[in-house]
């Protein structure tokens, strides 16, 4: 027998939902349930087939609990060693490397030293840093946001220099990038599971968080669409993310990929609607199942993207 487990915090919806789509299938030898754990021994494990991680980004243990497990043979959605390795800005650079528009981007030393540092921890950095470079390249009005982390947590709209002084004062130690404004006209969140099923969604980020997924919206240009398809395809692939959204602000006509390292992207049907919340239960339902088919004991199950892979094959 097969187990499929799905790891979780918060959410209330998902998670079931996806447990009994499984299950419901009736798939000879596979069934899934919630991660139970009692306990974490070395390169011991090896209960779950395939597991997918909804939480481990909030949670040190279960990022140490899942990287064992992956050792031991379970195939863990998303791979929680390239999860633990990339961050945002690194992202925004290989997706340049990918062919996919983006807005200029800088990343910028925390405003305080981190802990257990002083300032001849930083006699390589140069001082000052050729800010009306930076400046000159970003534009305002510009985003300030984390380098790593997600949720729209610390992220500011700055409209000149002065309110870029002020903000970078009070995010403290946070790493954060100054990313140019692309003034909109369309907007969209795309799910892509297994890297090959693409969910293209109208949102509006402007909204409150219920409200930000469009029902109903008005028709879209069919080249646009595919072209957003092509570079969602590339990004995921490249990233190796089998669950993943990709965010895309549309200015004249070029989706820019704005938010694209989503590994435990918002699926809950308060919020993303019930057309949404549908395919994304079936797809994932779908894709656990064929890695549970596929997954080998005792051996790497897990899906590496084109980076990584290239990068080893040049070896």
């Amino acid at each position: 027998m097969k187990k499929i487990g799905i790891l979780f915090g918060m959410e209330d919806t998902f998670p079931q939902a996806f447990i009994d789509r499984v299950n419901s299938k009736n798939e000879k030898g596979i069934i899934a349930e919630a991660v139970s754990i009692d306990k974490v021994i070395q390169n011991k494990d090896g209960e779950y087939a395939v597991i997918i991680d909804r939480i481990s980004q909030d949670v040190p243990f279960y990022r140490a609990y899942l990287k064992n497990a992956a050792l031991t043979g379970t195939n863990v959605i998303n791979n929680p060693f390239w999860w633990s390795a990339d961050d945002k800005f690194f992202n925004n650079a290989l997706a340049d490397k990918l062919g996919a528009p983006l807005p200029n981007t800088v990343i910028l030393p925390s405003a305080e030293h981190p802990t257990d540092t002083t300032g001849k921890s930083f006699r390589n950095l140069k001082y000052p840093m050729d800010w009306e470079a930076i400046f000159e390249y970003i534009g305002f009005p510009a985003y300030m946001k984390p380098y790593a982390g997600g949720g729209w947590k610390n992220v500011y709209r700055l409209e000149n220099r002065d309110e870029f002084w002020d903000v970078h004062k009070e995010t403290g130690q946070l790493v954060m990038m100054l990313q140019e404004e692309i003034v909109f006209t369309e907007y969209f969140r795309v799910y892509c599971l297994g890297c090959k099923a693409v969910k293209i969604m109208q949102y509006e980020p402007r909204n409150p968080h219920h409200l930000r997924y469009v029902i109903d919206g008005p028709s879209v240009d069919k080249k646009l669409l595919a072209t957003i398809k092509d570079y969602t395809l590339r990004l995921c692939k490249g990233l190796g993310y089998d669950f993943n959204t990709v965010e895309f602000a549309v200015s004249d006509g070029i989706p820019y990929a704005i938010d694209f390292g989503n590994p435990a992207p918002d699926a809950e049907l308060t919020s993303v609607g019930e057309e949404n919340f549908e395919w994304v239960v079936e797809e994932a339902a779908k894709m656990a199942i064929a890695a549970a088919k596929k997954q080998k004991p005792g051996k790497m199950n897990l899906t590496w993207g084109t980076f990584i892979k290239d990068a080893a094959s040049d070896q």
